[in-house]
């Protein structure tokens, strides 16, 4: 049985080796980062809150654990945290509610064939 993790470890190598391979690219995206997630007109907290949010639509492991973490030390609690991850949950079965209009539409389509050729 393969005991491989899905998602490693993201650690030094994996760093040096992103760095490595497009050192101007990560240094445009790192910069880009700080500006997006730095005190504006929405506060560094509420950002991170977004963030935590949108990495549950996203599903994206590695953006839970990072801006979970961002969001605590930018001062949200637990409770904001977990009420942002149910503003996730809620948008995405509202687009899975949303989206069954275009299954309804092809059921109609093929309930009803049109004339047409």
């Amino acid at each position: 049985m393969d005991t491989t993790p899905m998602f490693p470890h993201a650690d030094r190598e994996i760093s040096h080796k992103r760095r490595e391979l497009a050192p101007e690219t990560l240094s445009a995206f790192q910069a880009f980062s700080r500006q997006v997630f730095a005190d504006g007109a929405l506060p560094r907290k509420i950002k991170q809150l977004i963030a935590v949010a949108v990495a549950h639509t996203t599903q994206c492991p590695y953006c839970i654990r990072g801006h979970t973490e961002g969001a605590l030390k930018a001062g949200a609690s637990e409770q904001e945290i977990m009420e942002a991850i149910w503003v996730a949950a809620e948008m995405r079965a509202g687009g899975a509610y949303a989206h069954s209009a275009l299954a309804i539409d092809t059921m109609n389509q093929h309930a009803h064939p049109s004339t047409e050729t």
